[in-house]
């Protein structure tokens, strides 16, 4: 633990957000495995509401730094081929 009262708040500071970081990570993982499990079930209106929420949840991951914009652009491209494949 640092004795320095700028670095101990540096310490707190890190702690938080990676704390939100990976509950966010989480959510975002979620999210995907929810649309993969419908698409794999084969329900077109569940998949279609679940591709709805999880790109979303991508997008607001590029906006919180958590992905990059072209691994984001990867992700929702796989997604619309998987869900235009049910049709």
């Amino acid at each position: 633990m640092p004795n320095i009262k700028s670095s101990k708040k540096d310490v707190i500071s890190s702690k938080i957000a990676y704390e939100k970081n990976k509950a966010d990570k989480s959510e975002l993982k979620t999210n995907l495995k929810k649309f993969e499990a419908a698409v794999e079930g084969g329900d077109k209106t569940a998949a279609q509401s679940a591709y709805t929420v999880a790109v979303r949840s991508v997008d607001k991951a590029v906006g919180k730094g958590l992905l990059h914009k072209n691994n984001a652009a990867r992700k929702k491209s796989s997604m619309t081929l998987k869900l235009n494949k049910l049709a």
